[in-house]
């Protein structure tokens, strides 16, 4: 037998370019493999898991997404901030309501129940439209107070007239951006004083005398802002009256429109502790203890 038919039966030698004329996979340039990683490469032809890890082993599972909201609390405190949103939507959809049947037209509805939505209404949500009406207020209110003073000594003085509106208005002109306060508290204070008493100055209802308290107090910052009283000194009695002046028409105009100062006079009322401001009164009444 030839020698050459002896060797084609052995297996081709390997060459420096790996099995088949193919690059090593990896180690020497022999194609031996430098590892059992490069081993285990060339044993398993089937591709890496695309979870993560080494070959053979179980899949990292994917954390969960977190909650957020209202979803992200205990089943108790969702029921919980659930019964509150419904309660703030409850009382917001009656309250705006309330304002719309308070600034709307006479009709059914506030016919029937007039009571019910002035006792929502008044007196931190009244609303006020002149500014939209067809025929606006085209009146000048000027709101004066004096007081009557008892000195230490026993002798008893009455103070001088104080225009508390032209205080205001004197306080408002040339300034751009002029106090609620001083706009409106005085204003709105008066309105709802007259609106609430007769020609007789008897107050109607709990709102007349809501509305006499209110204006009491008014009157009593401003006095004593206007008139300090001295050591010893308390002012015993005040009185308020207003003055109208109605606005006079335009020249282009054929209206008549009397520009007579129409003045309206309260009686005297007699200072009480809860008259007076929050600080002052709690030391009267600590006095009179």
């Amino acid at each position: 037998m030839d020698a050459n038919d002896n060797n084609a039966n052995e297996p081709p030698p390997r060459s420096a370019e790996g099995f088949g004329g193919s690059p090593p996979v990896g180690g020497l340039a022999d194609g031996r493999a430098d590892g059992p990683a490069n081993a285990s490469l060339l044993n398993n032809s089937a591709d890496p898991p695309l979870s993560g890890g080494s070959a053979g082993s179980s899949p990292i599972p994917a954390p969960a997404p977190r909650r957020a909201g209202l979803a992200a609390l205990s089943p108790r405190y969702q029921v919980a901030a659930v019964l509150a949103l419904a309660l703030i939507t409850v009382t917001a959809c009656v309250h705006v309501g309330m304002l719309f049947l308070h600034v709307a037209p006479s009709n059914t509805m506030t016919k029937q129940h007039g009571q019910v939505i002035d006792d929502w209404v008044y007196p931190e949500f009244e609303q006020n439209w002149k500014l939209f009406a067809p025929n606006p207020m085209q009146q000048n209110i000027a709101v004066q107070a004096r007081a009557e003073i008892r000195t230490e000594s026993g002798t008893t003085r009455t103070t001088a007239w104080y225009d508390l509106s032209a205080r205001d208005g004197a306080a408002i002109d040339g300034n751009p951006l002029p106090s609620h306060t001083q706009q409106n508290e005085l204003r709105r204070a008066w309105d709802f004083y007259v609106a609430a008493h007769d020609t007789q100055n008897r107050p109607r209802g709990l709102r007349g005398q809501l509305a006499e308290r209110y204006v009491r107090r008014i009157v009593m910052m401003r006095l004593d802002r206007e008139e300090p009283v001295g050591r010893g000194a308390t002012i015993e009695r005040v009185q308020v009256r207003s003055r109208t002046t109605n606005v006079p028409a335009p020249e282009w105009s054929d209206e008549k429109i009397a520009t007579k100062p129409v003045l309206r006079q309260l009686p005297w009322w007699s200072v009480t502790p809860d008259d007076m401001p929050l600080g002052k009164a709690q030391g009267s009444r600590g006095d009179a203890r």
